[in-house]
């Protein structure tokens, strides 16, 4: 299984730092491909980028907040399943409704809406902090 992060717009400081950390650990773990796409590119641009096959997460202020072990759950379901998982995150105006129709889910960090490159690596802390818990490592430092 690999792990596509799709981002539209490109990470800017001070945020590179955290996205390029959270890459390096979460690539001990998994294989991590991450996308960045200009703020320009249209829906179709976006979904050429998802793998065939892959389940998609859109990442959405309407969506399904999980916990931690919910995070973990939802990486061990894809395991299973031997299909890719690919996330998407919008830029500064969010995600076209045809991207958000072809996700197969919507998941949100709670109800207040972050920056998009905050939000890039809020998931990338959660996509780690899930395969740490899922080899039954410590997962809080």
């Amino acid at each position: 299984m690999r792990l596509v992060v799709i981002t539209v717009g490109k990470v800017r400081p001070p945020f590179t730092d955290d996205v390029e950390h959270y890459g390096r650990l979460l690539g001990r773990h998994t294989r991590l491909e991450q996308v960045e796409l200009s703020e320009s590119a249209d829906p179709a641009a976006i979904l050429r980028r998802v793998p065939d096959g892959a389940h998609l997460c859109a990442l959405d202020r309407g969506g399904r907040a999980l916990d931690s072990e919910g995070w973990a759950k939802l990486i061990a379901e894809r395991r299973m399943a031997r299909a890719d998982l690919a996330f998407v995150v919008g830029g500064p105006l969010g995600l076209d409704d045809a991207v958000l129709e072809r996700a197969d889910e919507r998941l949100a960090f709670g109800p207040p809406t972050l920056p998009h490159q905050l939000a890039r690596v809020v998931l990338l802390e959660q996509l780690f902090r899930a395969h740490k818990i899922l080899a039954g490592e410590p997962y809080h430092y």
